[in-house]
């Protein structure tokens, strides 16, 4: 048995671990940190990044302390579908992993808790609503009494909250496992919780003397672009032929949509310009979302168009962007669905199209939902805080970290960085807006929307506005200086800082808020960014068209290298396939541009290539210096 009692020598055991199983020598970041306090039995709550490294914040332990005489990991994911997956690159690696889900049939799910009872199991996959019936509870309690029960990993853990962007109720019964395991210790991970999701995951999942580790939240290759939303579709269509197309193909990708018909139509799009494009959201049958599913982990350059039915626990390192056509609720799930991108740290895209009726959506959903007033307050503000971040004119990393906490100081790699927006006092505007507002219900009785307002303002004579008599308002014609789109962004803004509201029950009409009276009285000032779509430095995209091109030191590999690894990626894919698993569970792009660049001629050699561990060696090595042999 291991003695893990000691805590130097318990993170020398983990560091044994990462090296032998993983094949890395180091750990990132706090992960040492984590795994040391695991691995001796500590509860943690861990919020890290995605591509962080957090699935070996469990993983690690769990093989520590199975081989230190302790038992099974239970590990509860939300994820049937992804479980295979996930436990296939365990067993690539040589740790003893199975899962427990519907897909399995009665016998193969019997033989699984034969082989868990028995002790053959190092981490045990399954899904919270099985974990907590009657049947799963009894054999954890057969563990548990002969001392066999090691720890509970908890992930996707922002799903136990209300407040969270993908809130499960099945995960509130979670609560089981302290009532009836009070021994035995849990670890609960998430890539995305502001304060409010985390104190709901402490008190639900009862956790308040687990020692919390916060990983920061940055996510540097990833480059953040919000432009005005025009025509969505081309404005996607030009953003992907620009930044993510080339010679040697198109980059995968990810484009998120609010409802199912435009996830088809924006998929059909795609098609009919050339890209392997698929659509993905719950209105499809299970059967094909997961043959969707699969070819989008296995393929090279398909993009998912999906609505946010997709995409928690996609481990696919190599998704170079991330596009929403249509707003994200709250900044958390803005975060969590871009941090889809770049998770092997290459350079990688966050792009958005932003409209008024973007912000108009997403109110009337709230104040149309049945929640309780105290609950749609909170959903407010998550809105107000992403319609800030959407409407900045100062460094979006800057900001988005800042709702998290996190302090910073301009990243040089967003849009606003990288291209400064013009900015003009627009609060004279503001007011003429505000001011029309008034005096159109105060001359009719009545509310208008958006588009009858302007006509007022830039002195148009419609039928409608001479019907109203609002040809004759004080406010006819005074903003003929500006055009359309410069009054529509205006009006965005306004309607973002609560100065204006939407009556979405009565045809979108305008009234005035609170805030307004400040902006009318002049003791606000509202600054207006000039609407241009400007396009910004293709560095990001240049970066990830040469990463597959670069060696882990950065420097570029030869056209032999380059042919070796061409050679690596055919034979990984190869593999790949006989084993039914995506190709990055094999080996990932790293460590095939690692081995092609420093040629490996002996299995020895392959000891100091990251990514490689014992059974990876031992499985793969001889065909890896095969391939590699007819580039010398």
């Amino acid at each position: 048995m291991i003695d893990i009692s000691e805590s130097g020598e318990t993170l020398e055991t983990c560091a044994g671990v990462l090296q032998e199983v993983f094949g890395y020598d180091a750990f990132r970041g706090p992960q040492a940190d984590i795994v040391r306090h695991v691995s001796e039995g500590g509860d943690a709550l861990v919020l890290m990044p995605t591509g962080g490294g957090k699935s070996l914040c469990f993983q690690i332990p769990a093989i520590v302390r199975e081989r230190g005489g302790h038992g099974l990991t239970v590990v509860v994911s939300p994820l049937i579908a992804l479980m295979h997956d996930q436990v296939g690159a365990l067993l690539e690696a040589g740790v003893a992993a199975a899962f427990l889900n519907s897909s399995l049939s009665s016998e193969a799910a019997q033989a699984v808790e034969k082989q868990m009872l028995r002790g053959e199991i190092t981490l045990l996959y399954a899904a919270p609503e099985r974990l907590t019936t009657p049947r799963f509870l009894a054999l954890l309690d057969s563990l548990h009494e002969r001392g066999k029960l090691s720890m509970f990993a908890i992930d996707e853990a922002h799903c136990v909250s209300q407040w969270g962007h993908d809130f499960r109720p099945e995960y509130r019964a979670l609560v089981v496992l302290h009532e009836r395991f009070a021994s035995v210790p849990r670890v609960a991970l998430t890539a995305t919780a502001d304060d409010l999701t985390r104190e709901d995951i402490v008190t639900h999942l009862q956790l308040q003397d687990a020692r919390r580790f916060v990983s920061s939240f940055d996510r540097p290759n990833i480059r953040y672009t919000i432009v005005e939303k025009k025509d969505g579709t081309q404005q996607l269509l030009r953003f992907i032929r620009d930044e993510h197309s080339g010679a040697d193909g198109h980059d995968a990708g990810v484009v998120y949509c609010q409802s199912r018909k435009r996830v088809e139509e924006v998929a059909g799009m795609l098609r009919d310009a050339g890209f392997n494009a698929l659509p993905y959201h719950a209105g499809l049958d299970a059967a094909l979302r997961q043959k969707h599913q699969d070819r989008f982990l296995r393929e090279e350059g398909v993009i998912m168009v999906a609505t946010i039915a997709f995409g928690m626990g996609i481990d696919k390192p190599d998704v170079r962007f991330v596009a929403h056509l249509d707003m994200p609720k709250n900044i958390e799930g803005y975060y969590q669905e871009t941090g889809r991108a770049g998770r092997d740290g290459e350079a990688a895209n966050a792009w958005m199209v932003y409209g008024l009726q973007d912000v108009v959506n997403q109110r009337r959903m709230i104040d149309e939902s049945p929640a309780a007033d105290e609950f749609k307050q909170v959903l407010r503000g998550k809105l107000d805080a992403l319609l800030t971040l959407a409407e900045a004119s100062d460094c979006r990393r800057m900001r988005l970290l800042s709702y998290f906490g996190e302090p910073s100081q301009p990243c040089g790699n967003c849009d606003n960085c990288i291209s400064p927006p013009a900015l003009d006092d627009a609060t004279e505007s503001a007011r003429k807006l505000l001011s029309c507002i008034y005096r159109v219900q105060q001359s009719s009785g009545m509310a208008f929307g958006a588009g009858h307002i302007m006509d007022i303002l830039r002195g148009k004579v419609t039928e409608k506005v001479t019907q109203y008599g609002h040809d004759r308002l004080s406010t006819f014609g005074i903003g003929a200086d500006l055009g359309e789109t410069q009054w529509r962004a205006l009006l965005r803004q306004l309607i973002a800082r609560e100065a204006i509201t939407v009556d979405s029950a009565h045809f979108n009409t305008l009234h005035l808020a609170d805030a307004a009276r400040a902006i009318l009285k002049g003791e606000t000032p509202v600054w207006l960014r000039h609407a241009s779509e400007k396009k910004t430095s293709s560095r990001s995209s240049a970066r990830s068209k040469s990463a597959a091109a670069t060696a882990p030191d950065g420097k570029p590999l030869s056209l032999a290298e380059r042919d070796c690894l061409d050679a690596l990626k055919a034979w990984r894919a190869e593999v790949a396939r006989e084993h039914n698993l995506p190709a990055f569970v094999i080996f990932h792009d790293a460590t095939l541009r690692a081995i092609a660049a420093q040629k490996p001629r002996s299995m020895a050699d392959l000891d100091g290539v990251a990514g490689i561990g014992q059974k990876k060696r031992e499985a793969y090595g001889a065909e890896v210096l095969r391939v590699v042999s007819a580039f010398d």
